[in-house]
């Protein structure tokens, strides 16, 4: 588990079946010594063995010194501090986790940094803000996506400086992008009036601008009669109402003038 206070934190033992984060120091013919990156350099080892699921003739064709690793805990001496470690039995879909967990937690380290050095904050002051926040949320990473979605009262009850907070909400838009999800239909239109293009532009045009909080709506040409409409937002309740809102505006203004319309999701 990644910490608050940095990527070697100091910890006690990982679990069996936990996944961490390690880097190759050593290699041997019978195996790879690593250091957990989580754990403030625990040393553990990975066998011969455990690093492919086929025979393995020649170490070094699977693995270099220095290199990062997603590895799995497999056994831990909690007497003698021993760390046993494998790579083969880390499923591609546990690699991409872990891989996104690091990537998280170092974005967001990196903001927190930042506003460290802005507001020359000390290690104590980092620290305590820290733990407060992380007694609201999970990680630190879920805490800004919140600020930047949300902006400052994501942190209120936090009693954390005003200028804190600010400064961390402007560092957080800058480098934290909040995920997003996204939904598609298509529209199909006919119309056989003289300015039939005109009233269908007028209609796309009007289903686009319509204004739902939290989402973007885009349509584009996709083949004749045919048009194809994405919506994004925060999450899927707000991009279905802002999806709505665009099929019932642009019905209307077609209907209204003429016009055929139908709609399918994509």
């Amino acid at each position: 588990m990644l910490e608050a206070q940095g990527l070697e934190a100091a910890q006690n033992l990982p679990e069996e079946g936990e996944l961490v984060y390690a880097t190759i120091t050593n290699i041997t013919p019978h195996g790879v010594y690593v250091t957990l990156d989580e754990y403030a350099g625990l040393k553990g080892f990975l066998h011969i063995s455990e690093i492919s699921t086929g025979w393995v003739r020649n170490i070094n064709r699977y693995v270099q010194e220095k290199q990062k690793l997603v590895l799995k805990v497999i056994r831990v001496n909690k007497v003698r501090q021993e760390v046993d470690l494998s790579l083969r039995q880390v499923t591609d879909e546990e690699r991409r986790a872990k891989m996104l967990q690091i990537k998280r937690f170092e974005k967001a380290r990196n903001v927190f940094n930042t506003v460290k050095m802005r507001l020359n904050l000390s290690q104590e002051e980092e620290a305590k803000y820290e733990e407060a926040i992380l007694e609201e949320y999970d990680d630190l990473y879920e805490a800004l996506e919140s600020l930047v979605t949300k902006g400052v009262k994501a942190f209120e009850g936090l009693n954390l400086p005003t200028n804190y907070v600010a400064a961390l909400e402007q560092a957080a838009k800058e480098k934290i992008t909040p995920p997003t999800v996204s939904i598609k239909g298509v529209i199909e239109t006919k119309s056989l009036s003289p300015n039939g293009i005109d009233i269908i532009k007028e209609a796309l045009d009007a289903a686009e601008k319509v204004k739902t909080s939290g989402a973007d709506v885009k349509i584009t040409y996709l083949a004749a009669s045919k048009y194809m409409i994405t919506v994004t937002a925060e999450n899927y309740k707000v991009a279905e109402r802002a999806l709505a809102a665009a099929i019932n505006k642009a019905k209307s203004i077609l209907q209204k003038n003429g016009a055929s319309f139908s709609f399918s999701r994509g």
